[in-house]
This record gives C-alpha cells, structure tokens and sequence, in this order.
C-alpha cells in the first residue's frame, strides 16, 4: 500500500492484476524404449535347463535389485507431482522458517483459507508470474522477521509527534461480522502535524508507527478468521485509506517529509500487497485536483482508477454508496466531518497507544 502525506509527492500503487493461468509443467525426458534383441534359439533338448544355485543366484538377485532402484531413481518426475504456484509459496515460506503474515499462521493453502488468501495476493501483485511472488513473498518474511510488527501493537508512541495522526475504523452490518462482510478505513491526519521536523525527522520511528497503524488495520481486517478464498478478479479483503491534508501548505515541504514518505511507500509496496481498495486525497487545494487530472493522462487506468483528490472532505460519504461497498449505508456511518452522520473521528476511531 503507497502512503502520502503531501500531495506533491508522486503516488505509486500497484495496479490491479489478474493471475495467469500457471504455465504446463514440463515433460519429463520420455524413456527411450529399444525393442528387443531377438532370441537366441536354444536346443534345450541337446543342453538342458541350467539351475542356479548358491552364491551365484544370491549374486544374480543383488545386481537385480540395484539395476531396479537406479532405474527408479533416474526417473523422480513420474514419483512427484508438479506442485501448484500456490503450494511453491507454501514451500519457500516453511523453508524461509517465519511463521506469519498479517497476523495469519502460515500453513497448506490447500487446506486453509487465510493462507491461500495472502499466498493469493502474492501471485496477484506480480500479474502471476511466480518467480516474482517468491521474491516478494521472501522479502516479506524477511522483514517481518526483523520488525516483528505484530509487537508494535503493543508498544507505545511519542504523543507529541503522533497525536491524532492516524485512526482505524471498521463498519459491519450489524447482524454479520465475518471479514467478507466488513470495511475497514486507515485515516491519516496530516494536516494537524504540530512539527514537520518532530514528526518525519527520525525515519525509523516515523515508519514503526506506520507501521503498526496498518496492523491495527489488518487486526480488523481478520484474515485470520476468513472464510472465503480469492482469486485473480475476487478479493474483498482490502482497506480504504483516507489522507486528510487540510490546513496543511503543500508550497512549504520539508525535505524530511520527503525522506520519510517516500521510505514508507517504498517499504509498503513490497511488504504490504493488494490489501489496497481505495484512497482518498481530501481536503486539497484546488490545484491539486488540476494536477490529479493531468495524472489521468499520462498514468494507466488501473492505478489511477484507485485514487480520488478531493477538495472537500465534507463530500467523503457520498463516494461510498450500497452498489460499491459491503456495508448498508456506509456513508453515512462515516464521522461527520467527512459527512457522514458518526461520531467524530477521535471518538469513533482506534488509534495507536501513545504516551
């Protein structure tokens, strides 16, 4: 998932890919088969039969046996099935050894759904290429290995570089709770940030806390408790996001900010795929939105579809109706100041610990 705290900053996405069909496993060497020299004809009336005793049968049956297992070993293909690129994911993440991603314990995608579900988004972020999934799939481990984000959640922020930056929200129908059933939103609050040089001048804390904002938005989220698999065109597993930027200059950019965005949407992209469904810039300049409209030219539909500037956020909800989202009247389930009919964003809203 990208992540931009000024509108300046060029915003880069994935675009939605469809997973192609896994390519034929290739056909092992056929057997060359010879045809049989001819027999040699025999007077057995003049010879006889010759009966094999002792050592010599004993020797006969050992070069048997051996000539039969090397046979068998020259041919592994016909022991092994071709394995599917979901279980080849499956395969790197035992060997890599870390036991979870976004809070799912990695196990047989054949047989269990939240696995197949993030092994899925690997193969559809690189448009079914496998190669590239492992690579990304490996990366991801690794990193979650050495963050170990699941801890972050437990851990506890600077309020006065942090306070009222970032929110999650979740909304359901009332009478289901399952995953498929539920939207999840991240809110970023960029335009109340009291120090540009507090907040984005230590990169590190600046991306921890990014961080763990988007495992709390997967602890909504419950992959671990999904029900329904996805596939190439089919994943209701994903997050709005919300970038707030009112009363902020977007003329007067610190290059910190710089720095520290561009390390969160390069990190992100890598460790955090497919789990994007929409964002929205609200509360820009007017400018701004000329600027999204160039973009539309030059930038593939795919990915510009997901992004939507916005010069009012009062107007949010109305983006939200019944025939695009998974919950009844999602607008007007929003906080008011984007136009819904909630309570405000601090009061509905999880947020980080901080202290």
């Amino acid at each position: 998932m990208s992540e931009t705290p000024v509108a300046s900053q060029k915003v880069a996405e994935a675009p939605e890919t469809v997973v192609t069909a896994p390519s034929a496993a290739p056909v092992p060497e056929a057997s060359v088969e010879t045809a049989p020299a001819a027999a040699t004809e025999t007077k057995t009336a003049e010879i006889g039969p010759v009966t094999e005793t002792g050592p010599e049968k004993a020797e006969k049956i050992e070069k048997t046996a051996s000539t039969d297992a090397t046979a068998a070993a020259a041919s592994p293909a016909a022991e092994t099935a071709t394995l599917t690129p979901l279980q080849e994911l499956w395969s790197i993440a035992k060997a890599n050894g870390h036991p979870e991603i976004w809070g799912v314990t990695l196990a047989d995608p054949d047989s269990d759904i939240p696995s197949q579900i993030v092994f899925q988004k690997y193969l559809n972020a690189n448009d079914g290429e496998i190669t590239k999934a492992k690579d990304q799939l490996v990366k991801t481990l690794e990193w979650r290995a050495k963050v170990k984000p699941l801890e972050l959640l437990t851990k506890t922020f600077s309020k006065a570089k942090f306070e009222g930056l970032g929110y999650v929200n979740s909304y359901t129908n009332k009478s289901v709770e399952g995953p498929e059933d539920k939207e999840v939103f991240t809110f970023n609050v960029y335009g109340i940030v009291k120090s540009m040089d507090a907040t984005f001048g230590d990169v590190e804390e600046f991306m921890t806390w990014r961080a763990a904002l988007m495992e709390l938005a997967l602890q909504e989220l419950s992959l671990a408790n999904a029900t329904t698999p996805i596939t190439a065109t089919y994943d209701p597993y994903k997050i709005f996001q919300v970038h707030d930027y009112k009363s902020l200059s977007f003329f007067r950019q610190n290059p910190k900010v710089k720095t520290a965005s561009t390390e969160v949407i390069k990190v992100f992209a890598q460790v955090y795929p497919e789990l994007l469904k929409e964002k929205f810039f609200v509360n820009v300049p007017a400018i701004m939105g000329f600027m999204y409209g160039i973009m539309k030219i030059f930038v593939a539909a795919k990915t510009i579809k997901k992004f939507h500037p916005m010069s009012n956020g009062g107007a949010l909800a109305n983006e939200f109706t019944s025939a695009k989202t998974k919950v009844e009247r999602l607008g007007a389930k929003l906080p008011k100041e984007y136009g819904g009919q909630g309570e405000d964003l601090q009061v509905q809203g999880k947020a980080i610990a901080l202290e």
